[in-house]
């Protein structure tokens, strides 16, 4: 794997003040990190106990931990996000011209943002 090929991803959670890393990745290339906020951002949505279908493509590494929300608009602003195709169009558009993709949503009734973000290179060139 080259040191250009090489993808990252993460998905943060913050308050205002504080950050916190809820899980991320490194992989070989730009489809497979949006692959994987797309999982993410679908599994934080469905946090509330809902399974999900197995996944066709086997990633390194696992899923990030749940997130409790306590209203409903960033859970269907996650989904909206992670199944709409305008908005995945986006993302890989910002990822092969080299930019970060990231999207993020709030739940004000705490006071909360959660961020997906995708990238090129390594966890450290973000």
């Amino acid at each position: 794997m080259t040191r250009s090929a090489v993808c990252a991803a993460e998905v943060t959670l913050s308050d205002g003040q504080r950050f916190a890393s809820l899980g991320g990745i490194v992989v070989r290339n730009r489809r497979l990190v949006l692959l994987w906020l797309r999982r993410q951002a679908l599994r934080l949505a469905n946090g509330h106990g809902l399974a999900l279908a197995p996944e066709s493509v086997r990633l390194p590494t696992g899923d990030v931990r749940p997130v409790r929300f306590h209203g409903s608009d960033a859970p269907e602003e996650l989904r909206r996000w992670a199944t709409g195709s305008a908005h995945q169009d986006h993302a890989i558009g910002a990822l092969e011209a080299g930019f970060p993709a990231l999207f993020t949503v709030l739940d004000p009734a705490v006071g909360l943002s959660l961020t997906l973000a995708g990238w090129r290179g390594r966890p450290a060139d973000r």
